[in-house]
């Protein structure tokens, strides 16, 4: 879910966006690098970008009568690190915004805190534990997609919280209800979200292990006279 325009209260709006700011800036000068050492990855960056539009401009109603979409970062998090996919998700959001009327300029710091920060540093988190305990590399790639997915909606539901708790209980209540609302009913879509990046990972891997082990997706590995292939990042 992106939060609407309007929708959060001038102070809250602000600080997100502050609070998102040097991420963004960071992720400028990582991407700027990359494209500037290496211009052949262009194309995949594209993609990533791609993949993410596409995906979070899905709106799917939810049981609870509500709106969900996958997020997409997920992919670009382990392909390209969490910085870089800070800029192409804030590029993603502000498009949205301005052709779709999915989310909001002023809920821009906002949402891109929950998907383009927190989502891909959560779903590269996870990811690279899995890695790192030899966890197989399309296992490691479903569950840090399904992360970077399910803690966006977490962390929205955070941020709506904040801004609106309830009368009685307070933000906890509210964080209940909200997560109730966003988080629990997301599961399924980042299951969903998931399967569909280890598909296009696994397409990757046949069309782009060149470019894939340049990233440190992949690394070859000589083992028992033949030339195998496991993943390094």
């Amino acid at each position: 879910m992106h939060i609407a325009e309007g929708f959060l209260p001038p102070a809250h709006a602000v600080a997100w966006g502050v609070a998102s700011a040097p991420f963004v800036v960071h992720g400028v000068r990582s991407l700027t690098r990359e494209v500037r050492e290496h211009p052949e990855s262009t194309l995949l960056l594209g993609a990533s970008g791609a993949f993410t539009f596409v995906l979070s401009a899905l709106k799917l109603p939810s049981v609870t009568g509500s709106c969900s979409h996958p997020t997409g970062t997920g992919l670009g998090a382990i392909l390209f690190r969490p910085p870089i996919m800070a800029v192409l998700g804030t590029i993603t959001l502000l498009f949205q915004a301005l052709l779709l009327a999915h989310g909001g300029l002023t809920t821009l710091g906002a949402n891109v805190f929950s998907m383009a920060i927190v989502g891909p540093w959560a779903g590269y988190a996870v990811y690279k534990l899995l890695r790192r305990y030899d966890v197989p590399l399309m296992v490691a790639v479903f569950f840090g997609a399904f992360f970077a997915d399910l803690s966006t909606y977490c962390v929205t539901s955070v941020q709506l919280a904040l801004a609106f708790p309830d009368p009685g209980s307070g933000f906890v209540g509210a964080l209940g209800k909200f997560g109730t609302i966003f988080a629990v009913t997301q599961i399924p879509l980042a299951v969903s979200e998931g399967l569909l990046t280890v598909l296009v990972m696994r397409l990757l891997v046949q069309s782009s292990k060149g470019e894939l082990t340049r990233l440190g997706v992949l690394l070859a590995k000589k083992q028992s006279g033949t030339e195998t292939e496991v993943a390094a990042r």
